[in-house]
C-alpha cells in the first residue's frame, strides 16, 4: 500500500549537492520544504560510499518488490478472475485489494526508486499533479478495501442470517466500484495543491521539486501529514479494531452455545468463518507493520521540517520505511498461499501449468456435498430449521472457496 512518508513524490528527488538543504535565495525560512527532500546518504569523508551503496543497493531492491509483487498479485487476479469457484464476496474484496498494490508497484515504487538516478524531479507538471494522485488513491484502495474486507466477516459471523444469497457477487462488485471512486474523490486535492517548486541548498545550487502543498506557511505540511495518517490510517484501524472485538466475542460464545442436532454443521461454518477472518487479520497486521513506520516518519518530518537530520541513523530509518511500506504491497498473495489451501493448490496449478483445474473439482465437490447434504435433511416436520441450514449452506458455498 503507499502512503505519506517517503513513497509520495515530493520525496522522489534527493537535491544534487550533499550537503543539507536550504532557502532558495531571498525566501524566508517559512518556505522551507519539509524533511523529505534530505538527502538519502549522509554528508561527509563516508557519503560518496554511501551514495554509491545506496543508487546500487535499494533500487536492486525496489526491482526485487516489483517482480515479485506484480508475479503474486497477477497470479491472485487471475486465479479469482478465472475460476468460477473462487468468485465469493471476500474474494472480490482480496482482488480489488491485489488492484490497489498493483497500482502502487507500477506507479509509486518506479517514482520513488528514480530519485537514486536523477538530482531532480523529471516527471514534469502534469507528472507531479497525476504522479501524487495516483499513488494516493491506491492507498485509499488498499486501507478501504482492508476495512470493507473486515465488515464483511464482522457481518458473516455476527450476524449470519444476514448474509445475502442471491446478488452478492454483483453487489460486492459495486462496493469494491465504490471503494476505487471514493479513492479518487480523496485524492483529488493531492492533484491539484502539488506543485514544483525550486529548492536551494547550503552550497548555493538549487533543484526542481514537486511538492504536496503550496510553501506559504509551516502550517501546511502538519496539517497534510496528520490527515494523511488520520484518513489513511488511525480512522480505518479504529473501525477495524471495533468490528474484529465483535468478532472474537462472538467467536467465544459460538464455542459453548452450539446448536444440538445441527452441531457438526454449525462448527464447520465457524470454522469456516473463522480461518477467513483469521487471513483477512493477516493482511490487516501486515498493512499495520509495513505502514506505521512510514506515517510516524513523515509526521515527525513534517513538524521538524526547519531542522534537517543528515545523520546515518535517520537514512537508514528512512530507507527501511520506504522498503517495508512498498513490501506491503507483495506480501498479501503468499499470505494467502500459506493460509489456504485451496487458493495454494490452484497458484501451484498456475505455475506447473497442464493441470486439472482445481476449480473444477472444487465446484464438483460442492456440488456433490450439497446434494448429499440435502438428501439427507428431514423434511417433514423441520421445515423451517431446514430452510435456515440450506441458507446456512449457501453462504458457506460462498465462502469455502478460499
Amino acid at each position: 500500500m503507499k502512503t505519506p512518508a517517503d513513497s509520495l513524490p515530493r520525496e522522489t528527488m534527493p537535491p544534487r549537492s550533499p550537503a543539507n538543504l536550504s532557502v532558495t535565495p531571498g525566501a524566508n525560512t517559512s518556505e522551507l520544504v519539509p524533511q523529505g527532500w534530505e538527502r538519502d546518504v549522509p554528508p561527509g569523508s563516508d557519503g560518496a560510499t554511501a551514495e554509491l551503496v545506496v543508487r546500487c543497493v535499494i533500487p536492486s531492491v525496489y526491482l526485487v518488490i516489483v517482480t515479485v509483487g506484480l508475479l503474486g498479485n497477477v497470479v491472485l487476479m487471475k486465479i479469482f478472475i478465472t475460476n468460477s469457484a473462487m468468485r465469493s464476496v471476500p474474494n472480490i474484496f482480496i482482488s480489488n485489494l491485489a488492484a490497489g498494490d498493483l497500482l502502487l508497484l507500477l506507479t509509486c515504487v518506479p517514482v520513488d526508486a528514480s530519485r537514486y538516478f536523477f538530482d531532480e524531479w523529471v516527471f514534469g507538471k502534469v507528472g507531479c499533479k497525476l504522479i501524487p494522485a495516483i499513488q494516493l488513491t491506491s492507498v485509499g484502495v488498499s486501507v478501504f478495501t482492508l476495512t470493507a474486507l473486515s465488515a464483511d466477516r464482522y457481518r458473516a459471523i455476527v450476524n449470519p442470517m444476514d448474509m445475502q444469497t442471491s446478488g452478492a457477487v454483483l453487489w460486492t462488485c459495486l462496493k469494491a466500484g465504490g471503494i476505487w471512486a471514493i479513492s479518487v474523490l480523496l485524492a483529488v486535492p493531492e492533484a491539484v495543491f502539488s506543485e514544483l517548486a525550486r529548492i536551494g541548498s547550503l552550497d548555493n545550487s538549487s533543484f526542481v521539486a514537486c511538492i504536496p502543498y503550496p510553501q506559504t506557511d509551516e502550517l501546511h505540511p502538519k496539517i497534510h501529514s496528520v490527515l494523511i495518517f488520520l484518513v489513511y490510517f488511525l480512522i480505518p484501524l479504529a473501525i477495524i479494531s471495533i468490528y474484529y472485538y465483535h468478532i472474537a466475542k462472538t467467536l467465544i460464545k459460538s464455542a459453548h452455545n452450539l446448536p444440538g442436532e445441527y452441531n457438526e454443521h454449525t462448527k464447520k461454518q465457524m470454522e469456516t468463518r473463522k480461518r477467513l477472518a483469521k487471513i483477512v487479520l493477516v493482511f490487516v497486521g501486515c498493512f499495520v507493520f509495513c505502514w506505521f513506520p512510514n506515517h510516524i516518519l513523515y509526521m515527525y518530518r513534517s513538524f521538524n521540517y526547519k531542522e534537517i537530520d543528515p545523520s546515518l541513523g535517520h537514512m537508514i530509518v528512512t530507507l527501511v520505511a520506504r522498503v517495508l511500506s512498498f513490501s506491503n504491497s507483495c506480501v498479501n498473495p503468499f499470505a494467502l498461499y500459506l493460509l489456504s489451501e485451496s487458493f495454494r493448490k490452484h497458484f501451484n496449478s498456475q505455475l506447473c501449468c497442464g493441470k486439472k483445474s482445481y476449480g473444477e473439482r472444487s465446484a464438483s465437490y460442492l456440488l456433490s456435498s450439497s446434494a448429499v447434504h440435502m438428501t439427507s435433511l428431514k423434511s417433514n416436520a423441520k421445515n423451517t430449521v431446514t430452510n435456515s441450514v440450506l441458507l446456512n449452506g449457501q453462504s458457506l458455498k460462498q465462502e469455502i472457496a478460499l
